[in-house]
């Protein structure tokens, strides 16, 4: 902690005599947040730390993927499979994979049929997206169970006010013969509005086997991919608006034994969400009350055949389910006194249910579960400001799972904003948990069974940090400089047993680390931003790093636009060394070590040509680096994609 608080405390302090000079007010960031609290929230009253992902970052970084477009998100790390649609897990801040609750518009959309419960971030496409909100640190007093380490809330893209008729679209294709296409339609006519977008994406893509492996025979994974996605609304009066959406989305790619590949095992992947919604404000817009009810079906299905390299066969069908119903509202409360304004409680209850119909693995180690669990809770969060310089909020919520209880989570948090010195400092306490999946409840595999008597998963974490605008040759923000400190304490984590014949809440870890950002706004065309997260993650039993968190990791960005129809964007992420078992170049058995880190550096290009249209070039790994982010699979290597997008 003590290389952490030093680190912080010279940034800021760098920060501070950038600064010196006539203090100016502090400029308000323009953005604002719903996932941190619910309810739409400036980013500068938020007492946790956050990201947002707009469409113009999508567009102009050519994000074709929910994992392209978090990757460069701090302390936040993402380790795939495999090629594209394969497993792609989601560490925040060292916590397991499955402690991170993935919404659509507020529904979660975590597998039910996933042996963790987690989410896989490698096949989900951004058609239609409008931004992407990444809350970091625990936040299961507003969205429960698996929000211990963060959450990541997609937005879907809605249809232009004023307009009947919006058309937009963008094709690409470029090498590893790769052809992408996306469009749509949007308006409003009337007190109706509705859009409609679809995207597809195909690829030979690469050999994701390490060619230091004998195994490794330059088979390449491919992929194929098509989502469609529909929301319609209905203005009922000014006060009231009914909508709906669905999302289908399908893929189809290549897999490969592990450490060896297998040019017939291929799998495919079908997901689709849809949600019915209605809000309605009451008491002149004091009190704004509304219900959604929503539905996520995942079906996951990998089939391998006996062929020359292997007589073994596969055929693993991962089918899930879960409808969810919320009530949610908010109230504007009353000032009080002089002393504080702005306040609102937000308070509600759901419910749903998680069902999985699976069948994986070979005879007799085939794994079955045909089960299904239902979960209620109620929460309540309120927020203050207090003197016009203190945002104080405070949040619980209990969660009702049936077979163990009641689980309770809470969160507190302060922002300070000192403008005299253009900062604001801010803190945050909240614990969560994370309820057992069905498969760890009741899976069967041979003689491994699942354990119905497991507890929740817990954590406490903490944190605090400071937001600085440094002034400078006019403008308000020449610099924003950001620290931040976390720490998590994590118990009852679910582990085999000793004799690996079931599960039990066993386990122990403590996680610190600490996120850096500095922001330079150099002049009017030319933006950039360096980002640097410290992780600790050790197991507390044993004292052993946890596997697959790399300490160090930097990532660099900038928006260059040197005419006013160019805009070049650069990315540059470097990942630090991490615990791994890593295997031979045979194949053999692994050792414990801490495998390379790797660089990997993307550019993309987009021109202007017309009002309406665009020509853009995406460039991925132009380095063409092929480390191991997870010992036995290699980085996609080089890429380049030329194409157009247009708006009409």
């Amino acid at each position: 902690m003590r290389r952490v608080l030093l680190l912080g405390s010279t940034a800021l302090g760098l920060s501070s005599v950038l600064g010196a000079g006539p203090a100016l007010a502090q400029i308000a960031l323009p953005d604002t947040v719903i996932t941190a609290t619910r309810v739409a929230t400036d980013a500068e009253r938020v007492p946790v730390a956050t990201t947002t992902i707009t469409r113009q970052d999508i567009e102009e970084r050519g994000y074709q993927s929910l994992s392209e477009a978090l990757a460069t998100v701090p302390g936040l790390r993402l380790v795939p499979q495999g090629g594209p649609g394969t497993l792609t897990s989601g560490f925040f801040r060292g916590a397991n994979s499955r402690h991170v609750q993935v919404l659509l518009d507020g529904v979660p959309l975590n597998d039910s049929a996933d042996p963790n419960g987690a989410f896989n971030f490698g096949s989900f496409m951004l058609a239609g997206i409008e931004r992407i909100e990444v809350l970091r640190g625990p936040a299961s007093s507003l969205y429960g169970s698996n929000a211990i380490g963060g959450v990541v809330n997609i937005v879907t893209r809605r249809a232009p006010t004023g307009k009947a008729a919006e058309v937009f679209g963008s094709i690409a294709g470029g090498t590893q013969r790769t052809l992408r296409a996306d469009g749509g339609v949007a308006g409003t006519v009337g007190a109706f509005d509705y859009l409609f977008a679809a995207q597809t994406l195909s690829t030979e893509g690469f050999n994701i086997t390490p060619q230091r492996f004998t195994s490794s025979r330059g088979e390449r994974d491919g992929y194929r991919g098509t989502a469609a996605l529909a929301r319609l609304g209905y203005q009922v009066n000014p006060d009231t608006r009914i909508e709906g959406t669905m999302r289908w989305q399908q893929a189809n790619y290549g897999l490969d034994r592990f450490l060896a590949d297998d040019p017939n095992y291929s799998a495919e992947d079908r997901r689709w969400s849809g949600q019915v919604r209605a809000e309605t404000r009451l008491l002149d817009g004091l009190w704004t009350t509304g219900l959604r009810v929503g539905y996520t079906d995942d079906r996951r299905r990998a089939v391998n055949l006996p062929d020359q390299y292997s007589a073994s066969r596969t055929d693993d069908l991962y089918r899930g389910s879960r409808t969810f119903v919320d009530w949610g509202n908010q109230v504007r409360l009353p000032a009080i006194g002089g002393v504080a304004n702005d306040g609102l409680v937000s308070f509600g209850v759901n419910w749903q249910q998680e069902t999985s119909n699976t069948a994986f693995g070979s005879v007799p180690f085939r794994g079955v579960i045909n089960r299904s669990q239902d979960s209620a809770a109620g929460y309540v969060a309120v927020q203050y400001r207090a003197l016009n310089r203190l945002d104080v909020s405070a949040g619980g919520r209990v969660d009702s799972v049936a077979g163990f209880g009641e689980t309770p989570t809470y969160r507190l948090g302060v922002v300070y904003h000192l403008p005299e010195a253009n900062t604001r400092l801010r803190a945050a306490i909240g614990s969560g948990f994370a309820a057992p999946s069905l498969f760890q409840r009741y899976g069967v595999q041979g003689t491994f069974r699942g354990n119905p008597d497991l507890r929740p998963e817990r954590s406490t974490s903490w944190e605090f940090g400071a937001d600085v605008d440094v002034p400078g040759f006019g403008n308000p923000r020449l610099v924003t400089a950001g620290f931040t400190y976390f720490n998590s304490h994590f118990r009852d984590l679910i582990n085999s047993n000793a004799t690996f014949t079931s599960y039990t809440n066993v386990a122990r870890a403590n996680i610190e680390g600490a996120e850096f950002s500095v922001t330079g706004r150099i002049a009017p065309w030319l933006e950039g931003r360096v980002g640097y997260t410290l992780t600790r993650a050790f197991d507390s039993t044993t004292d052993k790093q946890l596997l697959r968190r790399p300490q160090d990791v930097v990532a660099l960005s900038a928006r260059i636009q040197p005419i006013q129809r160019l805009v070049i964007a650069p990315e540059l992420l470097l990942t630090g060394r991490a615990a791994d078992y890593v295997y031979t170049n045979s194949g053999a058995s692994s050792r414990r070590t801490n495998t390379p880190g790797g660089t990997t550096a993307n550019l993309t290009v987009t021109y202007q040509a017309m009002d309406q249209v665009s020509l853009f070039l995406e460039a991925r790994n132009l380095g063409n680096s092929r480390y191991e982010p997870t010992s036995g699979y290699v980085t996609p290597g080089r890429s380049v994609l030329f194409g157009t997008r247009f708006a009409l």
